[in-house]
């Protein structure tokens, strides 16, 4: 399932929820009478949405009135329904009115149905990487599910993703639509497959495949063995045209023209004069007090909880296409105390941008906007692009002039490919908004115009368009770039100001932003933009030996279950496992079926082969779509490496991650996996350097708990987990085993992870009552560890936030939370953060300090190539290796002054893993 701890894009099925409501108690109405369940359902609804997800960007969708093409197709379409109820009709106008005064976005599209502009918004915004959720009680939807897009029933409160639309089907989502056309469907009146139900479609579906596939491949229906299976090919030929039509009548369209893209449903601020009077009308008292109380809550709040509205400031933006013009604003540039800069250009990709123009800001509302290749048709003559940057090198060079930013990063490599090294970053709003409060999803500058300015910015599809037929910025006409452009930079001042002068309230944070993440801008534009160098030809051969293992595992599976089956199908694999091989069932589905979810396989894979096979089979075929076959793709054709991009400001932790590729989740532990880093390669009279903090988590955990009998292990310098092994069993250190070792590093991890005795009891495979033992013999030898956890829970609830050693905060918004396993994981993150987030800072740390003496005293004998967690990799000068080995792992240990001495390990080699 996709990972919902990022904020998702929420889109809700208007019409499915409206229907549903109207139809469930209790049947509300008015003192006057007036039906309104439906709209309480309905915003109820909307209501536990918004405070289970908090998101930022949210469509509530209707069907629109009238016939949709799926009526053109077929006459008969969703023609048994009823007209909808009077009652029901009533409802309506009111309801939109208050979806509209909360701020959410309401769409409703004349000729298609909700889930049409659903399929298509979600599929725009799943390509972009955005991770969506899909508010509805129709099953239909469940063709649109992937690995960025989840459904949730809000009236049952159960979410489905890949795995659960498997379990609940017996198809996954590629496969939802030949299920609905096979089998037809009731409700909407698609005519689907004659005498053909669940069973009947099921069986071809997964003993074949598509309805593509079964009709090609008819002859082996009858070897299937279903009833009827020997008349199904005469069927499907009699059909055929029928079986088309079904199958069109059932599969949304994701290409539906709106006016609006994903990217523009922001939710905006609630209009509480009019919510108060839909909720007065309504007669809904309980709601109706609350917006009274925000109202009045809004109306004492101090200066200082206010945000800054900006809606009133007269601005002055202006573009540069003179040579006096230009001197005029390279004076002001020289000058200013602090200038905002921003650029335009062809790509988001940074190494394939090229600069459009710049933008500055000096004072608040005032901006220029200096174009230098935009080059439609008619656009006006710019200054000359090498001297107009030749004259603005020295101010972007200038370390004394101070610059401030968003995302300056991406700033400084653009400028970078055009041989300017941006010099005097002082500032960068997205940085200061992550310090300030990283569990804030999103830093972009127009959820935080937003949401501290009251301002919404110029968006770039009202500039450059949208769809395929959107326009590089080169190609836009300046009386519509130059304001867009100019705004950035301005919006960037005041944003700054604001951003600055709440950080600055919160001093512990102001070390965090200024000798952490600030410096770390320059250094990852540097990795990035050095890339790494991989064996492409070294991948592909891998490639070709996990398609014959995968290819090997599929004919294991097959023998031990003998007969040939569909390892992804949760049906199958019911039927073989518990019916026909007798697994006991470990867990079962909201339906009562035994569940074959991955967590199932684990546990039964202790005890027999073939779920091991499959989850093996999963892990391979991951691995070859993820890396082997993807990364010799992304080879940069000007460098001949991969470059990726490191973000600072998306793990609320502090960690950094990465993307496009991912080099950050490339598997250790396997051996499949190890091969991977292989294919990491050093160039020629270079090696790979790889070194790593050794236990950084447990030496914090030690160093914030003050437990002596963790600070003496350390201190002496022993094997960590054989110490633990020898407090928890009671032996002799040297008499240790190396499954008591085992055991003991899973305990001694799985505290710092919150892990409970059942979790460890299923880990280790040991009963309940064992995994307690351990852990309670663990707290009795090591009782500052409990003590800390316990202290560390209450300040969180206190405060509702905890802090790394260095002063970065994590808020933990669940962590009062009424709902039990919520309020429980906001507790386990609040005893992790402060280690991971400490470990976090430490790396960064030790980068800024290896990259000074990289700086400083190599000549560019070393590069620093990689970060992965508390792992960083170089690329040295071969003949030196060992001396630049000693000093890095010297300078790592000393990034950090702790009660326990930090060691970074260390390799080299001529490939990443020969190196780790």
């Amino acid at each position: 399932m996709p990972d919902l701890t990022e904020t998702p894009l929420v889109l809700v099925d208007g019409s499915s929820y409206l229907y549903r409501a109207y139809y469930a108690p209790p049947h509300l109405t008015n003192s006057k009478g007036e039906a309104t369940g439906a709209v309480y359902g309905v915003i109820n609804m909307l209501r536990s949405l918004l405070k289970q997800y908090q998101p930022t960007q949210m469509a509530v969708v209707f069907d629109a009135k009238g016939s949709t093409f799926r009526n053109e197709m077929y006459a008969q379409y969703k023609a048994q329904r009823p007209p909808m109820p009077d009652d029901l009709r009533s409802q309506i106008e009111p309801l939109h009115r208050i979806i509209k005064a909360l701020g959410l976005p309401l769409i409703s599209i004349p000729g298609v149905e909700a889930d049409d502009v659903i399929g298509t918004l979600s599929t725009q915004a799943s390509l972009a990487g955005r991770s969506v959720l899909i508010s509805t009680g129709d099953k239909d939807m469940a063709q649109l599910v992937n690995d960025k897009v989840t459904l949730i029933n809000t009236m049952t409160d159960t979410t489905m993703g890949i795995s659960e639309v498997t379990e609940k089907f017996g198809v996954g989502p590629e496969l939802i639509i030949d299920l609905l056309a096979l089998q037809g469907d009731k409700a909407d009146n698609i005519p689907g497959l004659p005498g053909v139900g669940e069973k009947t479609a099921l069986a071809m579906l997964q003993g074949i495949g598509g309805i593509e596939d079964i009709i090609k491949q008819a002859e082996k229906i009858p070897a299937l063995g279903f009833r009827g299976a020997k008349t199904m090919p005469a069927k499907l030929a009699e059909h055929a045209d029928m079986l088309k039509l079904s199958y069109e009548l059932a599969t949304i369209k994701l290409d539906v023209e709106l006016d609006q893209t994903w990217q523009q449903l922001d939710i905006q601020p609630v209009d509480q004069d009019a919510l108060i009077q839909c909720y007065s009308e309504m007669e809904f008292k309980r709601w109706l007090a609350e917006a009274l109380n925000k109202e009045s809550d809004s109306s004492k709040a101090t200066q200082s909880d206010s945000t800054e509205s900006t809606t009133n400031i007269q601005v002055e933006y202006e573009t540069i296409l003179t040579e006096e013009v230009l001197d005029h604003w390279l004076k002001k540039l020289t000058e200013a105390q602090l200038i905002a800069i921003d650029t335009e250009t062809t790509s988001l990709n940074y190494m394939e941008a090229k600069l459009v123009g710049l933008s500055f800001s000096t004072e608040v509302g005032k901006a220029a906007y200096l174009p230098l290749r935009h080059d439609y048709l008619d656009a006006p003559e710019q200054l000359d692009f090498k001297v107009t940057l030749q004259k603005l090198k020295p101010i972007l060079e200038n370390a004394d002039i101070r610059k401030v930013g968003q995302n300056l990063k991406y700033d400084m490599s653009v400028l970078a490919n055009h041989g300017i090294k941006l010099s005097g970053i002082q500032f960068d709003t997205m940085l200061e908004s992550y310090v300030f409060n990283s569990v804030v999803s999103k830093h972009n500058m127009d959820d935080l115009a937003l949401k501290y300015l009251s301002h919404k910015n110029i968006k770039f599809e009202d500039v450059a368009g949208k769809g395929a037929k959107q326009l590089t910025f080169n190609q836009i006409p300046l009386e519509t770039a130059a304001p867009y452009a100019a705004e950035d930079a301005d919006i960037t001042l005041r944003l700054h100001q604001t951003l600055w002068s709440k950080l600055s309230s919160e001093k512990e944070l102001i070390p965090v932003f200024n000798d952490i993440e600030l410096p770390l801008i320059s250094i990852l534009s540097r990795i990035e933009r050095h890339g790494v160098l991989i064996d492409s030809m070294l991948l592909s051969q891998q490639s070709t030996e996990l398609a014959q293992k995968i290819d090997e595992l599929e004919q294991k599976a097959y023998t031990i279950a003998e007969e040939p089956f569909n390892l992804s199908s949760p049906k199958q694999l019911q039927t073989l496992f518990f019916e026909k091989l007798g697994y006991p069932v470990i867990k079962k589905t909201p339906k009562g079926a035994p569940s074959t979810a991955e967590e199932v396989l684990v546990e039964l894979s202790l005890d027999y082969p073939l779920p091991k096979i499959i989850l093996e089979h999963r892990s391979l075929s991951k691995l070859k779509s993820t890396y082997t076959d993807k990364l010799p793709l992304m080879v940069n054709p000007q460098t001949g490496r991969v470059h990726t991009s490191y973000h600072q400001a998306n793990a609320a932790t502090g960690r950094l991650s990465s993307s496009e590729p991912n080099l950050q989740n490339i598997p250790i532990r396997t051996e499949e996996g190890r091969k991977i880093r292989h294919a990491f390669i050093a160039p020629k009279g270079k090696k790979i350097l790889a070194a790593d903090y050794s236990q950084i988590e447990l030496r914090i955990m030690a160093h914030l708990s003050q437990d002596k009998g963790l600070l003496t292990a350390f201190a002496a310098g022993k094997d960590i987990h054989k110490a633990t092994a020898a407090e928890v069993f009671d032996v002799d250190f040297d008499d240790v085993t190396s499954d008591q070792r085992r055991r003991a590093k899973a305990v001694n991890f799985g505290l710092i992870y919150g892990m409970s005795a059942f979790g460890l009891a299923k880990q280790l495979d040991i009963p309940r009552n064992e995994a307690q033992m351990y852990i309670d013999t663990y707290f009795k030898r090591y009782p500052s560890v409990l003590t800390y956890m316990e202290e560390t829970r209450a300040i969180a609830a206190e405060q509702g936030y905890v802090s790394t050693l260095f002063g970065r905060r994590l808020y933990l918004p669940a962590i009062k939370d009424r709902n039990a396993m919520r309020r429980q994981a906001a507790e386990r993150a609040a005893i992790n953060a402060p280690m991971q987030g400490t470990a976090a800072d430490i790396i960064k740390k030790a980068m800024i300090s290896v990259d000074q003496w990289i700086t400083d005293e190599t000549q560019g004998e070393v590069a620093l190539i990689m970060q992965v967690h508390d792992e960083l990799v170089f690329e040295v000068n071969a003949d030196k290796a060992d001396i630049f080995q000693e000093k890095i792992c010297d300078l790592m240990a000393k990034a950090a002054n702790l009660d326990v001495e930090l060691l970074a390990e260390s390799g080299i080699g001529d490939n990443w893993e020969q190196a780790h």
